[in-house]
């Protein structure tokens, strides 16, 4: 039987009276030494998740946690949090009733923007509306169950696009290892037009927009922020002073972003437009058409160049134009790009029958 919000019994709670509500505190990027628990602050992007730390302020673990501008989230396990997120705690929930309440949540974001953030002292008071037992209590197991329920709904969707998939790459004709190809090394101008990235300052964003901008983080396919096209158009490189043109700022997509500071030498292809900061070097191929394929092949490419610019030494473009890649070549010399995209389009039908099958396997053993 399917689940439905309709013929439920809804009731308004506070939430400050359903939860225990505490603030995380803040502990800057420098401050922060690389490890494995998850640091989550205000950010709209990759689940508020910002780094992975190994000395934290304090740790906590399976909670509802809340930005500033209202975007909500359920995180399992250990982590910590910046003091731009509210966490929430009852025994009462797990993950998937936690999944539906953060909904609710954010269906409130309006309330919220730059002057008037989502404080710890505010959430308290927010009221949210929720599905209700007979008892006129909150039903955390109806909302498990209809969150179960959803997630086996994408599961199956998502199995049902595998199928499609692995039908469309089994036609794609194999290819020889990658020991036995030739290759050749090439001066990185021969093989892309070299950009220069645009913004020294990111600007405020209203969460509102949908052009990515790209900065130097080796997360999220370098995306650190999403902006309208008037916030990219009236903020000035430096966030002060002269102001350039639209054009200067939006980059073309289907092209590689390489990070050139901070987190050096990490590369993603950017299929549309996007904004991005001084720390990225936009890259777009010469002489072929890009497409996902060849761009997945020269990233890994790319990224084996890192281990060349760490500990404060930038990969600008003044030092990318004299920097070499190694890439498989035709018999002319030229480099492989129908090799490299059918390459990996058998790479991604190997990956796509293991995950098919892991799938199936675990789906059975549920039964």
């Amino acid at each position: 039987m399917k689940l439905s919000l309709k013929n439920r019994e809804w009731k308004e709670f506070e939430l400050g009276k359903l939860f225990i509500i505490q603030r995380g505190k803040r502990l800057i990027a420098s401050d922060r030494k690389k490890g494995n628990l998850p640091y989550f602050s205000a950010t709209a992007t990759n689940n508020g998740l910002t780094d992975f730390i190994k000395n934290p302020l304090f740790i906590e673990k399976d909670k509802i946690i809340v930005t500033t501008f209202c975007d909500a989230y359920y995180v399992k396990g250990n982590f910590t949090a910046s003091d731009e997120i509210t966490m929430m705690s009852n025994q009462s929930i797990n993950e998937y009733s936690g999944r539906f309440i953060t909904r609710i949540i954010v269906s409130n974001q309006s309330k919220y923007a730059f002057g008037r953030k989502a404080f710890s002292e505010r959430l308290e008071k927010q009221k949210i509306l929720l599905p209700v037992t007979s008892q006129g209590d909150p039903d955390y197991e109806f909302m498990e169950k209809y969150m179960h329920a959803k997630e086996q709904e994408k599961i199956n969707a998502y199995k049902t696009y595998i199928s499609k998939r692995i039908k469309e790459l089994e036609n794609v004709k194999p290819v020889v290892p990658l020991k036995e190809k030739k290759w050749a090394e090439f001066l990185f101008p021969e093989i892309f037009d070299i950009k220069k990235g645009f913004y020294n300052k990111k600007p405020q964003s209203s969460n509102k927009g949908k052009i990515p901008f790209i900065g130097a983080s080796q997360y999220n396919n370098g995306i650190t922020e999403f902006y309208t096209l008037k916030e990219i158009e009236k903020n000035s490189k430096t966030g002060y002073g002269k102001n350039d043109p639209l054009e200067r700022k939006i980059f073309k997509g289907n092209c590689i972003a390489v990070t050139n500071n901070g987190s050096v030498g990490y590369a993603y292809y950017q299929k549309i437009d996007f904004t991005c900061s001084h720390d990225i070097n936009p890259l777009y191929l010469k002489n072929y058409t890009l497409n996902r394929y060849i761009a997945m092949f020269l990233i890994a490419a790319i990224e084996k160049q890192k281990v060349c610019f760490e500990y404060a030494r930038k990969w600008r473009p003044i030092r990318m134009v004299k920097s070499k890649i190694l890439l498989p070549v035709t018999p002319q010399g030229k480099p492989d790009y129908e090799y490299m995209e059918n390459y990996m389009k058998r790479l991604e039908l190997e990956k796509l029958k293991k995950y098919l099958d892991y799938k199936e396997r675990n789906e059975r053993k549920t039964v």
